[in-house]
């Protein structure tokens, strides 16, 4: 449920900002415009992790958390906008298809695998009892 809110949230603002009316504010920077969506919806997946995912476990928010999960987050997004950027300046795709199939489906499984395999035992670690 998590992923998938960071999905659409991911994929709306990108769309809104490279394609709303044909050609959107940021179609020249499609790469800025996937760093806005992907820092917007990560602010929603750790709200959604926190709260719901790893609720059940008692972490402590601190400044180390929190940096490790920056930190981690960075990775994911430069995986992603690597992709897209793979499709947009190596292969010359310029399209909504190529840059949702590139950007979004694509980078974002790649980045989702990614942070999927380092929240639970960095992020959020289960604390010893």
């Amino acid at each position: 449920m998590v992923g998938g809110l960071g999905f659409v949230i991911d994929a709306a603002v990108f769309n809104v900002l490279v394609y709303w009316g044909g050609s959107g504010p940021l179609f020249e920077q499609p790469l800025l415009a996937k760093v806005i969506a992907i820092a917007l919806a990560t602010v929603g997946t750790y709200l959604g992790n926190r709260f719901l995912t790893y609720r059940d476990r008692n972490t402590v928010s601190s400044a180390r958390g929190f940096l490790v999960f920056a930190g981690l987050n960075v990775i994911a997004m430069l995986l992603q906008l690597a992709c897209l950027g793979f499709s947009r300046y190596v292969l010359g795709l310029a399209d909504p298809v190529s840059d949702n199939l590139w950007g979004t489906i694509i980078g974002q499984g790649v980045a989702t695998v990614f942070r999927y395999t380092t929240y639970g035992r960095w992020v959020f670690p289960a604390r010893a009892d």
